[in-house]
């Protein structure tokens, strides 16, 4: 049976089900709990619980680099679509995706690379982001953790969530085997655009409400 609920406490009511059915002691705590909760407003998955990682200084490094005015490099566009203009303007941020510009389609093409990989390449060569926002594509990741063996310059945060069945697991146990980069990711082949948006409009909020803007 439908029961009308008024679209300004759809969300509020939403998040104390979610509380309600974890119930305590939670998985995760403070700043972190936010965000884990945020995930599973997202896809109405508690399974995700057991499977969300998050390095020790994720959620302050997330923060600071928001509050700095990140730049934010997603890896596809729906990813991209998830995390409004509004939210980022007041914190002086920005947000953008490489796939289908016509320099990656060249490079990827001529390599014989996915344009996600592609794309990595063209953002590392003009000086990296402050934050990788990695929902769909294992070989974006791939590709990242390769320039940071190599000594390129660092984001301040990973949201590694590639999805699937052919090497988004490995990839993202390779993103949990280094702990030099502060990241957030789950663990196996759950993922997915709309979760990796989801973890940053979480901390677009925390920091908003920390900077009282």
């Amino acid at each position: 049976m439908y029961v009308h609920v008024p679209p300004l406490e759809i969300e509020a009511r939403s998040l104390a089900i979610i509380d309600a059915e974890v119930g305590e002691p939670r998985p995760f705590a403070g700043d972190e709990w936010v965000v884990a909760r945020r995930m599973i407003h997202t896809t109405a998955d508690f399974d995700l619980l057991s499977h969300i990682r998050f390095h020790p200084l994720a959620i302050s490094a997330g923060k600071a680099a928001l509050l700095a005015g990140a730049d934010i490099v997603t890896d596809t566009r729906m990813a991209l679509s998830g995390i409004p203009v509004r939210r980022l303007e007041p914190l002086r941020c920005a947000v953008r995706c490489l796939i289908d510009d016509a320099a990656v389609a060249k490079r990827a093409k001529s390599e014989g690379v996915t344009r996600a990989w592609a794309a990595v390449d063209e953002v590392m060569a003009h000086g990296g982001a402050d934050i990788f926002v990695i929902g769909n594509a294992p070989t974006a990741l791939y590709r990242l953790l390769d320039w940071m063996e190599r000594g390129a310059r660092p984001p301040k945060l990973i949201v590694g969530m590639p999805v699937g069945f052919v090497n988004a697991a490995e990839s993202k146990e390779l993103l949990l085997a280094q702990d030099a980069i502060p990241y957030i990711t789950i663990a196996g082949r759950k993922g997915g655009s709309s979760l990796a948006a989801s973890v940053v409009n979480a901390l677009l909020k925390l920091a908003r409400e920390k900077s009282g803007v």
